[in-house]
């Protein structure tokens, strides 16, 4: 099971590399409407009914998603920990939303119980497993950013209800999180983090290390433990320094063979700005905000051009913009907002199946609609998560993770 994730993860890069094209934001008619956050909350609760209705398995399947619909033949019952805390996070982003607290309580509180089911049944090795161990299912390998976005998801909730049980459970996947730094001093650039807990494992991955650096920022803020303040600064500083290709452009891995992927991905960019904002709040640092405003604006310059961002996987862009909405919070840009509802705009009208409120895209999980493909909970998730994120108070931006 975990070589097959590994494999599907591999597949997605691939294919997304492979669907690159041309000229974002090319604007439609509803944009020239502008949505009012009223408008965005509609389509984040009607994004989110779609969601339930059509790949949320209830109670009867222990209130866990299924991956797609329709399934792949041959595929899992359920969803994988990656689409599950997806569709965790766009749960908690609607709860967000300016009088949705009460109606959405009880399903927020369902999402963090049932993905206690993922949690790895070896004590050697705690943490999340990619997917479920029995009896449930066959179990995976523990990814390193998943747990690193199922902190943050943790933080989000904390920072909305002050629940003391979700800061604990987001200190248990920091703390998973450190077995992921790779201590070799004999390798080129020594340090970042492991992707996979796998002795396959050959690389050290932007994704993990930047999402692990905001999580232990964000934690630094809340108990002004040095330890996280540590961490955050070390991971922070080995993306910049080993994998960061321009402003806002950071290379999605170092193998140990030497080698550098050069892909990249938006959410890699959105952790690197979230980290760095998250780094001036905690310290005052003004270093910390001018590199956060110089990554957003290097960030938005090539993301912008070429229909860049429209093909870049939904679930990635999330990231990007809650990031800039978390910076906006410290450093207001009129730019962050319009570039996201640009965007937002244009899968409303493009994506969107008016028939059934399900959003379709490339197998890369993102640019245009295809038909063919099927509807996957990752993409559903997205959706509601960046309409929740649009509909949100802006008094609110500091507490997107």
């Amino acid at each position: 099971m975990g070589t097959a994730r590994a494999t599907r993860r591999a597949g997605l890069l691939l294919t997304a590399l492979a669907t690159a094209a041309a000229g974002l934001l090319a604007a439609p008619a509803a944009q020239a409407a502008g949505a009012r956050p009223a408008d965005w909350a509609a389509r984040a609760g009607a994004s989110y009914q779609a969601l339930q209705r059509d790949l949320y398995l209830g109670a009867a399947g222990h209130d866990l998603y299924r991956e797609s619909v329709p399934a792949a033949a041959g595929g899992n019952p359920y969803s994988y920990l990656w689409e599950f805390r997806e569709a965790t996070q766009a749960t908690v982003y609607l709860q967000n939303i300016p009088h949705n607290a009460r109606r959405y309580r009880a399903d927020v509180a369902d999402r963090f119980a049932a993905l206690s089911q993922y949690a790895s049944t070896d004590p050697a090795h705690p943490g999340y497993d990619s997917y479920l161990p029995a009896p449930l299912g066959t179990g995976g390998d523990l990814f390193f950013d998943d747990n690193a976005v199922a902190g943050l998801s943790f933080l989000t909730q904390y920072r909305a209800a002050g629940d003391r049980t979700m800061l604990a459970r987001a200190r248990a996947a920091f703390a998973t999180d450190t077995r992921a730094w790779d201590d070799d001093p004999a390798k080129a650039c020594p340090g970042g983090m492991h992707w996979v807990e796998s002795g396959a494992n050959t690389i050290r991955a932007a994704n993990v290390t930047g999402l692990f650096a905001q999580l232990s920022a964000g934690l630094y803020q809340i108990t002004r433990q040095p330890a996280y303040l540590g961490w955050a600064q070390r991971a922070y500083d080995w993306n910049r320094d080993c994998l960061r290709q321009s402003a806002g452009l950071y290379q999605n891995d170092r193998d140990d063979n030497g080698s550098v992927n050069t892909t990249l991905w938006t959410y890699n960019s959105g952790a690197m700005i979230g980290t760095a904002t998250e780094l001036y709040r905690a310290t005052g640092d003004r270093r910390y905000l001018d590199q956060a405003v110089e990554d957003a604006n290097g960030a938005l310059a090539y993301w912008t051009a070429d229909d860049r961002l429209y093909n870049q996987p939904a679930v990635f862009n999330s990231f990007l913009f809650q990031d800039l909405l978390l910076l906006d919070s410290q450093h207001h840009d009129p730019r962050y907002r319009a570039v996201f509802s640009a965007y937002a705009e244009r899968l409303w009208a493009d994506n969107r199946d008016p028939a059934t409120g399900l959003f379709r895209f490339q197998a890369s999980n993102g640019g245009a609609p295809d038909p063919t493909q099927p509807v996957g909970t990752l993409n559903q998730a997205a959706a509601v998560q960046l309409f929740s994120l649009l509909a949100w108070d802006p008094e609110d931006y500091d507490r997107t993770s």
